[in-house]
Order: structure tokens, then sequence, then C-alpha cells
């Protein structure tokens, strides 16, 4: 035979060069697919700015790892103009990443798909010992009977817990509500269990409304961003995030935006930390359920008490005269931080999303009386729109290391 290439094989050498061209694009191309910003192979060739083909052979070799489909046949949207292109999703039995949560009131444990979509949940559970080392035993116990459930693979995990957590250590500061010593090496007791249950992949752990936020802003109300503040009231207490160009501001050692303690009320109730009248002891489920005479339950967990009061009889003057003045509490705060940080956007989890529902205007109104910046134009302030966020967030630290490098990931796992 001569030398020269047999038909075809040099059309595959051009693929393969051309992906070779854009192997440092996979990790991009998929975090635009994750976040649905690239619906079509066409969007996804004008956001990486490179040629149609080289695209083409970065979404199929995306494809080849299970992580994406391509539309074999084009389409156009209805009224649509230009040539169609190939709708690119995410595969529905791609891999998935362990999500683990612990609050006041218990813990979860959850599979999440890229995309943000939970595949899967364990029950709740509600309580939550004192031994660190106990709770998340559990809560991996749980996930990695998800995981032998679905057969499905999984390139890693997070947890999401009420404190900040200090960097690099992964260390629990202020677990205040959960009883847990201050410190707790939570990180490092969470990759231990994740390892002792056989799951691979990269373990990480991090502040609840700090997740929160990385999920909104890629899945959810804060999506298209550039500077976003989430303040949050899960179970017990305040927390505060803020997003800049899509990577969240943790600071020099991951404790930025403590929120909860910014002062609303320098008469008002003790705060954990020794002061006094900090947003987390004035503007969470349990300062609402005292403002409005309620004497908590333990049927069901506060934030659910203070949702369903306020939902279910802000008629009642005392439950709307103690809404309202959460609220002037709530907006305070926020004010102060717009002073601050200057946001383009804002967005309230939790019960504060509720008071946000019962009288929007009355927030917006503190919140641009109050604030230089909200005098001149305000803020858009909107609710949270993910069910679960802090889990989705867990999972996002999860799909990160995937999300920079594909295929160096896969093989980890």
């Amino acid at each position: 035979m001569s030398g020269e290439a047999a038909p075809g094989a040099a059309g595959e050498g051009t693929t393969r060069t051309r992906l070779d061209r854009g192997r440092g694009a996979l990790g991009p191309a998929l975090e635009l697919v994750h976040t649905g910003r690239a619906p079509t192979r066409a969007v996804l060739t004008a956001e990486l700015g490179v040629t149609r083909a080289t695209a083409g052979a970065v979404a199929a070799e995306l494809e080849a790892l299970g992580l994406i489909r391509v539309d074999a046949r084009p389409g156009a949207a209805a009224g649509s103009q230009g040539r169609p292109s190939h709708r690119l999703e995410l595969a529905e039995d791609g891999p998935v990443a362990l999500a683990a949560q612990v609050h006041a009131d218990g813990f979860r444990a959850a599979l999440v798909g890229l995309g943000g979509r939970i595949v899967a949940t364990a029950p709740g559970r509600e309580t939550v010992d004192a031994d660190p080392a106990k709770v998340l035993g559990s809560v991996v116990d749980a996930g990695a009977e998800l995981l032998r459930e679905t057969g499905r693979r999984c390139v890693g995990a997070g947890l999401a817990v009420p404190s900040a957590v200090a960097e690099p250590e992964g260390t629990a500061l202020n677990p205040l509500h959960l009883a847990w010593p201050a410190g707790a090496p939570v990180r490092k007791i969470f990759a231990e269990r994740v390892r002792a249950a056989g799951i691979t992949g990269p373990a990480f752990a991090a502040n609840d409304v700090n997740l929160a936020a990385l999920a909104e802003h890629r899945h959810g109300a804060g999506r298209g961003a550039r500077d976003l503040l989430c303040v949050a009231t899960g179970h017990r207490g305040v927390g505060g995030a803020l997003v800049l160009d899509g990577r969240l501001h943790t600071g020099s050692s991951g404790l930025a935006l403590e929120v909860g303690h910014l002062t609303v009320n320098p008469e008002g109730r003790p705060c954990h930390c020794g002061s006094r009248g900090c947003l987390d002891v004035e503007a969470d489920p349990l300062a609402f359920l005292t403002a409005a005479g309620r004497d908590p339950g333990p049927v069901v967990s506060l934030l659910q008490q203070a949702n369903d009061l306020i939902r279910n009889q802000f008629a009642d003057p005392i439950v709307r005269t103690a809404t309202r003045a959460l609220i002037d509490r709530l907006g305070q705060g926020l004010a102060g931080l717009v002073n601050i940080l200057n946001p383009d956007r804002i967005i309230l989890g939790g019960l504060h999303r509720t008071l946000l529902d019962a009288d929007p205007e009355r927030l917006r109104a503190v919140v641009a009386d109050r604030s230089l910046w909200g005098q001149s134009g305000g803020v858009p302030i909107l609710a949270c729109t993910l069910d679960h966020n802090s889990l989705v967030g867990a999972a996002e630290l999860a799909w990160q290391p995937l999300l920079d490098d594909p295929i160096a990931a896969l093989a980890r796992t």
C-alpha cells in the first residue's frame, strides 16, 4: 500500500486536532451548559469564541464523557432566523454529586446532577447529635445508600453547615445552633466518612448561606447578576453571602459576610456573640415567633412554624405587627449592606423570602429610605427560587473540579 491516508483518516485526524486545540475549552463549555447559558451549539460557539468545528468537537467529547447530549437533528426555535443549531442538554443518566446539609432542626442527604437537578433525596433526620462525627457519619451513610439504590457514578461530595468555615483548615468556627464545639474540623471529618463509605472523589464543606448564594447564582434568582448579595435565615440565625463575577467572595480566610452580627437594634435581644440586637437574633424564625406571642412547638421546625404563621394568619393584627417589625429590622440591615457593598441584586431566602412575599413594598421602601444607593435608583430585591438551595450549592462544590477539568476529574472517580 502507498503511504497515503486511508479514506476517512484525514477527517478523523482533523477532528482530533480541533479537539486538542479545544481541550482547554472542555471545562468552560461544560459550565456554560451546566448553568443553562449555552442551550445550543451555536451559542456555545459564540460564548467560547472558537470556530463552529472546534465547538462541535468539544461538544462531542463532552457527550462521549457521558456529561451532555447533543441533539442529532438541529432545530430552530419558532420565529428564529439563521441556520438551525444542535441543542445541548445535560445527560439525565450522567454522574451525580453527593450533597449533605446539617442545620439546627436536622440533616439531609441528596444526589444532585449537573444543572442543579436533585436526583434523589434521603428522608430528613430531625435530631442533631452534639458529636459532629456521629452526625456526619449518619448523613454520609444516607448518601451512600442513595448511591447504591440508584447505581449512579459519584464525582465527589459537598457539605453545607450553619457556621462560618475557616480556610484552609475547613473548621466550623461558630456552629452555635448545633451545640457542636467551636472549631470542629468538619471538612476533615466529612472527608473521612466519605472515604470510609467507599465514595470516590473529593469532599468539601462550606457555610450554608454561601452555598445557597452560589446555587442561586448558577441556577436560580441570582443568574446573570454581577455583584449578588444573598441574605437568608433558615432554621436559626441569619447568614449572608456575596458572589462577585461568578465566584463566592469569602474573604482572606473564608469568614466574609457574617451579616448576622450587624446591629439593627442596640437595645435588642442579647446575641450569642456577646453583643445586643444583632440581625441574627432580631430577624430569624425564633425572633418572629416570640414577637408574635407564639410558643415554638416541637412538632415541626421553627422555620416552618414561622412561614406558616405569616402565610396563613397575616390578617391577625399581632402577626401582621410582628411581620412588619421583622421587615423593618431586616430592611435596616440590608440598607447598611447596600451602602457598603453596592450590589446589583439582592436575593432573600428562608423566612426572609416569606417576609418579602408578605409585604414587598414595605421592605423595598425601608432599604431605599436608609441606603444612599437605594435612594438613587434602588436595588432589585428578589426571592430565592431554588428548593433546597444549600444542598444544590453543596453539590456545586463537588462539581467544581469537573467544571475545571472534566477529563482529569472523571479519571479520579
